[in-house]
C-alpha cells in the first residue's frame, strides 16, 4: 500500500529467510493423501505450471505422472534460469518432496512429434510418445508445455555463424554448471557480444556471457528507456513502467534503447563479424497502434563474435501435442482454455504460459493449482484444492 505515494517497502528477502528457515526447521515435509482416487492424471511438462499442478493434484489423492521432455525435470527453472540467479538445490529439494508426496517423474519423453521446421528448445534423443497414448491411458491431462516458441529476427546475414537464439545458448550453459554437460557448444569467452532483446532473458545471457569471460557485451532494446520514476498515467496498483537494472547489467554491459537491427554483417568466411542498425522513435498512429520510425542519420554498427537473440516468445509450439491432438489456438497463439481449463479436446486441460502467454512463474504457479483443482472437481465432481485464479485473468502490471 506504501507504492500509492511513496517507494515500496520491498519483503523479498523476508520472504526467503522465512522459507529457508521452514526447510532447515524441516517444517516442510510431504503431504501424503488420506487415501488414493484411483483416478490418473498426466501432467505434460514439469516446469512452475506443471510442478504446481501436479503437487495438488497427487495430494487429492490421483496418481500423477509427470512428462517432461528434457534429460532431468524443472522446465526453464532448470534450464533457462542460471545458477547464479536461482540455485538448481533450491529446485531439487522441492522435487525430492514432490516425488515423495508420490509424483511420477518421466524425462527424456517428448508427447507428440516435433516438427523439424519448429524451432524449439528441445532435448536432443528425447523418445517420442504418441499424444493419443495419454488421452487413452488416463482419466485426464494437463499440458503445462509453456509458451516455448521462440521470436526469431529475419535480417539478412541471420543465417551467419555465431547467431543463436537465447534457450539455445543458455540450456547447455546451465548444463555445464550442473556437471551434466563438459563444455558448452556455444561460449562468449573472448568475444564481443550482442543480446538483441531486453527482458529477463536477455538479463540472464548478458549474466552468463560475464562468467564465461565475454570482452564486452551489448544490450539492445527497440522500445525507449523507461523513466526512472512511476508517470502520472501508470498509477498505483498497476504495475510501475520504470527502468529496471538487473543485476547482471550491475556486473557491467551496455544498453542501447531506441535500437533496432537491419542486418548482420559477414567476416568472409560464414560466421557474424558485426551488427549494423538504427535508433527509432516510438509513435502512435491514428488507430491507436504503435510504430517504430527510423531516426534520420542514426545508423551504427557493432562487432560482435556472438549474437543472442532474446525477443521473447510467440506462444505454444504448434507442432508435437497441440497439432496431434487438434488444439484450438487463440489469436496469441496460445492454447485455448474455457473457465474450466479445459481445452477443446476432452478431458485436455492446459494451464501456465501454454495458454497465457509468456508471463512470470508466480502466475505459471497460481494458474496450475487453479488448474489442477478443475481437474479435481471434473473426475470427483466437488474439490477442495484451492482455485486463485480463472483462465486469462489480466496482473495488474
Amino acid at each position: 500500500m506504501l507504492g500509492i505515494n511513496d517507494d515500496p517497502v520491498a519483503i523479498e528477502r523476508i520472504e526467503y529467510e522465512i522459507i529457508e528457515r521452514a526447510w532447515s526447521e524441516e517444517w516442510v515435509t510431504p503431504v501424503r493423501p488420506s487415501a488414493p482416487t484411483g483416478r490418473r492424471v498426466a501432467v505434460v511438462g514439469s516446469g512452475p505450471a506443471g510442478l504446481a499442478a501436479a503437487q495438488q493434484l497427487v495430494r487429492a489423492g490421483h496418481e500423477v505422472v509427470v512428462y517432461e521432455r528434457a534429460e532431468r525435470p524443472g522446465g526453464l527453472l532448470r534450464y533457462g534460469i542460471p545458477e547464479f540467479k536461482m540455485e538448481k538445490a533450491v529446485l531439487d529439494r522441492r522435487l525430492t518432496q514432490l516425488e515423495a508426496e508420490g509424483v511420477d517423474f518421466r524425462c527424456g519423453i517428448s508427447v507428440g512429434a516435433p516438427s523439424p521446421d519448429v524451432p524449439r528448445a528441445a532435448a536432443d534423443g528425447a523418445t517420442v510418445l504418441p499424444s493419443a497414448d495419454l488421452v487413452v491411458g488416463y482419466d485426464a491431462v494437463v499440458l503445462a508445455g509453456g509458451a516455448t516458441l521462440p521470436r526469431d529476427l529475419p535480417v539478412p546475414g541471420r543465417h551467419l555463424d555465431g547467431i543463436h537464439r537465447a534457450m539455445d545458448y543458455l540450456k547447455p550453459s546451465n548444463m555445464v554448471q550442473e556437471g551434466s554437460l563438459a563444455a558448452a557448444p556455444v561460449t562468449a569467452a573472448g568475444k564481443h557480444v550482442v543480446i538483441i532483446g531486453g527482458g529477463d532473458t536477455g538479463a540472464d545471457c548478458l549474466g552468463t556471457a560475464h562468467r564465461q569471460g565475454a570482452l564486452s557485451v551489448h544490450q539492445l532494446e527497440i522500445l525507449p528507456q523507461p523513466p526512472d520514476q512511476r508517470p502520472t498515467d501508470n498509477p498505483w496498483p498497476t504495475w510501475p513502467l520504470i527502468l529496471r537494472t538487473s543485476s547482471a547489467l550491475e556486473e557491467g554491459g551496455e544498453r542501447l534503447f531506441s535500437v533496432t537491427t537491419d542486418e548482420f554483417l559477414d567476416d568472409g568466411s560464414g560466421t557474424v563479424a558485426g551488427l549494423r542498425g538504427h535508433e527509432v522513435e516510438l509513435t502512435t498512429g491514428a488507430d491507436g497502434r504503435p510504430s517504430f520510425d527510423a531516426v534520420a542519420g542514426s545508423e551504427f554498427e557493432l562487432p560482435c563474435q556472438l549474437v543472442l537473440l532474446a525477443m521473447g516468445f510467440l506462444g505454444a509450439e504448434p507442432d508435437g501435442v497441440v497439432a496431434d491432438l487438434g488444439l484450438e489456438l487463440d489469436a496469441r497463439g496460445s492454447v485455448a482454455a474455457d473457465e474450466h481449463w479445459s481445452t477443446n479436446v476432452d478431458n485436455v486441460f492446459v494451464c501456465g504460459d501454454m495458454t497465457r502467454g509468456q508471463s512470470l512463474i508466480v502466475w505459471a504457479i497460481a494458474e496450475g493449482r487453479s488448474a489442477a483443482a478443475a481437474v479435481d472437481r471434473h473426475l470427483m465432481g466437488a474439490t477442495e484444492l484451492p482455485s486463485p485464479l480463472r483462465p486469462g485473468q489480466v496482473a495488474l502490471r
